[in-house]
């Protein structure tokens, strides 16, 4: 189709702007919440380009939408752009060596992530300029993925009610349909407040908060024995109360990140870890207090997006890398000896025998430029707030590749690669496969039609319940 084509064609035309956006984006990391100049480069490119700017989605100052056309369907591409606390990184380089120590990163190629979305999103925009169409294209600006939950914070206040679709992608180390559901999970602050007293003098007077909390972590391994092994539960003590051994520590507090493939489940474990921290308070005579930080769902596969997306996958050609893009892709694997292999998991569920050896031949490139076949659907063990989304409508994710093989998310080395001009050839990529999976509901309602038919099913038509208490804001 020749208006499809000269759409994605504009992704390539904005290829300077895209690349620039990107990279300020990975000189300016910005953590949770706390995305303002991120959030103000993309508002300003989307009134540029002539969508509709509304700031200040579901009262969150770095959340936004850039609307364009008219009537329906209505579809969303969600764009994050929130950094990584610590993971501070030169680029460019073979070696851990932070920019600026304990500064944040992108650990997880935001950068990358928020810039491919709007690469889409404007190419979508120009074939609807340009055909007339009825239907209206939607970028989505969607903060503290990390952390912070922000589409779950969003989706309770019905930031995404209106569309009828969405797509997504995430850097990676494959070009494949993400049909791996994520966890639902939820993130709890404990206090722990005391008595302090001399420890020496006068210890039968101290009430130890640090004591209540090591109780708790200590009743929670416990519980482990006697949870569901698809669950998980995991936590970090924040405030150990002080540094002196002298002083009976009169408040700490542990944060813990809970875990399991279902909402529901996570709600019966934070129940019975609730219950170990009153236990753990009556047993110190201290008081606690419970703090709902945040919690995300599952994510609701939608298989009818994923074969659309993997049309594209397979007919948009995949970027060419040359020798230099190659040579460090190569030097940085060295780095990643023993990690595991995302391409190897995907490998190994392959059953048909002459795509697997198709496959296998680009076992040893430091760069997998192939395209996956459609992956079955099966549980995974991360979480993202994009499982919030895909409770409102049917979302679509791929994977795209921007990094070397056996590279891990969250490490100094995607910080290192995050303006490569192999991750930016891969987040152009990734954007028109977005952008032409969103051209082909508007060109085939039937495509939506069956979307939406497979959403209600695994939804039972049920409205979406945020698993977030109203009362809970989002925490910085």
């Amino acid at each position: 189709m020749q208006e499809k084509r000269a759409a994605l064609d504009v992704i390539d035309e904005k290829k300077s702007m895209l690349f620039s956006l990107s990279d300020q984006l990975w000189e300016n990391p910005e953590v949770k919440y706390k995305e303002f100049s991120a959030a103000d480069q993309f508002c300003q490119i989307l009134e540029g380009e002539g969508f509709q700017v509304e700031k200040n989605l579901a009262g969150i100052k770095t959340a936004f939408s850039g609307s364009y056309g008219e009537g329906r369907p209505v579809i969303g591409i969600l764009a994050e752009y929130d950094a990584l606390p610590g993971l501070s990184q030169l680029a460019g380089v073979t070696e851990k060596k932070p920019e600026k120590e304990g500064a944040p990163g992108h650990g997880c190629g935001h950068n990358l992530l928020g810039t491919g979305a709007l690469g889409a999103a404007i190419a979508v925009k120009e074939y609807l300029k340009k055909t007339g169409k009825s239907g209206t294209i939607k970028l989505m600006g969607c903060p503290a993925e990390e952390g912070g939950a922000g589409k779950g914070f969003m989706a309770r206040d019905g930031a995404f009610d209106d569309l009828d679709a969405a797509f997504c992608w995430h850097p990676g180390e494959v070009n494949s349909a993400a049909s791996e559901r994520t966890t639902a999970n939820c993130q709890i602050l404990y206090k722990f407040r005391g008595i302090s007293s001399h420890a020496g003098m006068s210890p039968e007077l101290g009430r130890s908060a640090l004591d209540a909390v090591e109780l708790m972590n200590t009743g929670v391994q416990y519980l482990r024995e006697h949870i569901p092994s698809d669950s998980r539960i995991h936590y970090a003590i924040t405030n150990a109360g002080g540094t002196s051994p002298g002083i009976v520590q009169a408040y700490a507090e542990v944060l813990y990140l809970i875990r399991a493939p279902k909402a529901e489940a996570v709600k019966d474990l934070l129940a019975r870890v609730n219950k170990i921290a009153q236990g753990a308070a009556l047993m110190t005579e201290t008081e606690v207090e419970i703090q709902f930080i945040k919690a995300t769902s599952d994510t609701i596969i939608n298989m009818e997006l994923l074969k659309v997306m993997q049309k594209n996958l397979e007919e948009i050609p995949l970027p060419e890398y040359n020798q230099e893009d190659l040579s460090y892709a190569s030097a940085i694997k060295e780095t990643c000896k023993g990690n595991p292999s995302y391409f190897e998991q995907l490998l190994a569920d392959v059953e048909d025998e002459k795509e697997r050896k198709r496959l296998e031949e680009n076992l040893s490139s430091p760069l997998h430029n192939i395209v996956f076949p459609l992956p079955k659907e099966r549980q995974g063990f991360a979480s993202s707030d994009v499982g919030d989304v895909s409770s409102v409508c049917p979302v679509g994710q791929i994977n795209g590749c921007t990094l070397p093989s056996c590279c891990a998310m969250h490490s100094w080395q995607m910080v290192a690669v995050g303006k490569s001009e192999f991750a930016k050839k891969g987040m152009l990529y990734a954007g028109k496969v977005m952008a032409g999976s969103a051209i082909d509901l508007l060109e085939n309602p039937q495509l939506l039609k069956q979307a939406k038919e497979e959403f209600i099913q695994k939804t039972g038509g049920k409205k979406f319940q945020s698993p977030i208490p109203k009362e809970v804001k989002p925490s910085v």
